[in-house]
């Protein structure tokens, strides 16, 4: 009798002790999902603030077309600057025209950089981007105040900058897509409030499953 007594206490501790590390364990992922949580573009605080309207230009690409940055327009416009010399705009090239074909409905990107026409008209050419307008202007970078590459800038249909960030990765370019839908700054401050992406990217497939219905 005593004996069962004794293990019917041990058992009571072993469970005890489970249900104690269950709940580190519980904390432990919940911690773990902070560090490994998505990170949006690193917004940085220079240039026009997102909400206010868009500088305007009205500048010829490297092929002589006339292109419209800022004022407005049909579509939302994805201002990205890159350059040929730097290896993290050259890995993205292909996560941009990807993300061309499958936002066209409401997304244009045009490409923006500053330097001298003859070499980028080369990267132009051997990295396949006829299909992206693309812009040489000192002027251009000057205005939103760029000192990092690769940086995107996000500006709706109004001509109001609704995202903006330094992008090194798919994740953090469509980031700016996804700040623009909960209209917030930052998908950093989205989720500072605790809230979670899953719905919203569930929302941005299913829009896009119905765009190419």
């Amino acid at each position: 009798m005593d004996a069962l007594i004794i293990s019917n206490f041990l058992l009571w501790g072993v469970l005890l002790c489970l249900v104690l590390v269950i709940l580190a364990l519980s904390r432990q992922i919940g911690v773990l999902y902070e560090r490994v949580a998505p990170m949006g573009a690193l917004t940085m605080d220079r240039g026009p603030a997102v909400g206010e309207a868009a500088p305007r230009f009205d500048i010829n690409d490297l092929l002589g077309r006339p292109v419209a940055v800022g004022g407005g327009g049909a579509q939302s416009q994805l201002l990205f600057f890159l350059s040929p010399s730097c290896p993290v705009c050259k890995k993205l090239l292909p996560i941009l025209k990807s993300v061309a074909g499958t936002e066209h409905a409401w997304l244009r990107i045009v490409l923006a950089s500053d330097g001298e026409m003859p070499e980028h008209l080369a990267f132009y050419r051997q990295a396949g981007l006829e299909r992206f307008p693309y812009l040489l202007s000192t002027e251009l970078g000057m205005k939103f105040q760029i000192s990092k590459l690769p940086y995107a800038v996000l500006i709706d249909e109004s001509g109001t900058i609704r995202a903006k960030g330094l992008v090194n990765s798919r994740e953090q370019l469509e980031s700016l897509f996804t700040a623009k839908e909960l209209g917030v700054a930052s998908v950093q401050e989205f989720l500072a409030t605790g809230a979670t992406l899953d719905e919203t990217r569930i929302s941005r497939k299913e829009n896009r499953n119905a765009l190419a219905g």
